[in-house]
């Protein structure tokens, strides 16, 4: 069980407005850009995002079928503003992993109680 869309409907409107203003610079968190896969718009979203060695994992909290996640697939890559710094990702890569290997302890519990199993691997450019 991910989160319900309705959540992500909510998050997009209230909680990513007063994310997107710490995200940046948050230890965890990050900013991404991403360009829209049939309007070419660029969209901006906070989300988490953990280094395992060179590369970067978001856990797929809404799904392997979100918007965000089939647009940075289908364009190959997407840039990621993370504490101040800005790293453009490339080869997106979906894994599915239900012992969540690559996210921290506290985080693969928490990832564990609501069902993620899905995650998104970058590379830097």
């Amino acid at each position: 069980m991910v989160l319900p869309k309705r959540l992500a409907r909510f998050n997009k409107v209230a909680t990513n407005r007063v994310t997107k203003l710490v995200a940046p610079r948050l230890p965890g968190f990050a900013m991404l850009t991403h360009t829209g896969r049939r309007s070419g718009r660029r969209y901006r979203i906070p989300l988490n995002v953990f280094r395992v060695g060179d590369d970067y994992v978001i856990a797929l909290t809404y799904g392997p079928d979100a918007d965000w996640v089939k647009n940075v697939l289908a364009t190959g890559g997407c840039e990621l503003r993370n504490r101040g710094e800005d790293v453009r990702l490339t080869d997106p890569r979906l894994v599915h992993d239900e012992t969540r290997s690559a996210m921290p302890a506290p985080v693969r519990q928490v990832l564990a109680l609501i069902g993620v199993s899905d995650f998104l691997h970058l590379s830097p450019a």
